[in-house]
Parts: structure tokens; sequence; C-alpha cells
């Protein structure tokens, strides 16, 4: 499904830090084609949770195009960016950020709800039972273990059927064993709901399950194997 498919071209990216420009990203271009994992791989000030944010929209490059099912996302604004991003992106963040007010089942909904989905409801249970945290769906964030907040992160990132998910360390703040439970549940969710995944990591056993990687360092591409 080339049509589908995630394309970033020539992205550059640097912030001010007392005066003096960082450079994070320096003309970075990828394609990841639809329906596969792709891994970015790099030590840590490599560039790869900035390429992350510009590749999801939440951040704008200085420069360069991103494209994503054929759409420009660099082009739309804020307002057109807001609800494409609902609609076609999931995201998982390695520290949760749940909305520590609302419940599991609520933190779950709460995207598909702003699609007016009137299907939310009966999705969210279906993704708890396949995460097997059904019972859990009352409780609130500070309720909950480490890896438990991460499936239920996982969930929310489902609930829209996004045509892609981006993953950033998302076993980062987890233990050896929930880290493993992640990683299964995230590649077993991404072959069952035909999604593209983009996971940002320096784990060599999680790059070593993944369809293409690229390697960043110094804010530039390292390697990109297939």
């Amino acid at each position: 499904m080339p049509g589908n498919e995630l394309k970033a071209v020539r992205l550059s990216k640097s912030y001010t830090v007392d005066r003096r420009q960082i450079i994070v990203l320096n003309s970075v271009s990828l394609t990841v084609e639809a329906g596969t994992f792709a891994v970015i791989e790099g030590k840590s000030g490599s560039g790869k949770s900035t390429l992350l944010s510009l590749l999801s929209g939440l951040d704008k490059p200085d420069s360069g195009t991103i494209t994503l099912g054929g759409t420009d996302i660099t082009d739309l604004s804020e307002n057109e960016l807001a609800p494409f991003r609902n609609r076609t992106i999931g995201y998982v963040f390695q520290s949760f950020h749940l909305v520590p007010s609302l419940t599991a089942f609520e933190n779950i909904t709460f995207p598909a709800e702003l699609n007016h989905d009137p299907q939310a409801a009966s999705k969210a249970r279906e993704l708890l039972h396949r995460v097997s945290l059904s019972e859990r769906m009352h409780n609130f964030p500070h309720q909950l273990s480490g890896g438990e907040k991460q499936r239920i992160a996982l969930c929310r990132a489902l609930i829209n059927r996004p045509q892609i998910v981006f993953a950033d360390e998302p076993t980062g703040n987890l233990d050896s064993a929930n880290s493993e439970i992640i990683t299964q549940l995230l590649m077993e969710l991404h072959h069952e709901f035909k999604t593209t995944l983009v996971l940002a990591t320096h784990s060599p056993e999680i790059s070593g399950k993944a369809d293409s990687v690229v390697r960043l360092a110094d804010g530039k591409i390292e390697d990109f194997s297939d």
C-alpha cells in the first residue's frame, strides 16, 4: 500500500539554548512502508525522540516535508493537524502520559469520543480484554503498576484504529519482565490491527524484530537497513 506509506524528506530541526544553536536533526530522509514495523535506533541524544515527534506531527521541522498516506502534514495548520492526528496516528510515550483524573477505561475511550465514535465503549472493553486488564478498567492511573499503565496507553493508541502507531522508548521505564510483555503486545497488536509501527529504542533485541532499522547518530542517519 504505497499510498499509505510514511515519507520524510530532508528533515532538519534545531533549538536555541543560551543563544547557542543546537542542531538535533540534520537533513534526515526515510520511508516506512505501510503495515511494516520500523525501528529508529540510537544512543541518548542521537535525535530519536525529536524525529518521532516530527514524524507524528507533535512538532514541526525547521525544514523538510513529511507525508503520511499522501497527506503532507507539514502543510497542515494546528487546527487541521489535531483531528488528523487523532484519526490517523496513535502514540505511546515512555512516561505513559495518562490523564490522572480519568479511569483506565476513560483514558482509552477519550480519543474515540473526540471522534464521536458510538462504539468507543465497546472498542475499549475489547482492547482491555485483549491486554488482560478488564478487571482494572475502573482504576485510576495512580492505582496501576508501570506495566499496567503502558498497556492502557497501548489501548488508547489503538482505539481509533490508526494507520500508524509511534512508540517512543515504550519500555524505557519498565523492568525486564514488563518490557518483554509490552514488546510482545506491541508486536501482536501491530499484526492484528495491520497498523504501521514506528518505534524508537536503543534495544538491539527490539531492533532484531523490525522489518527495517534506521540508525541515528548526531542527528544524521548512520545506517538504514531492511
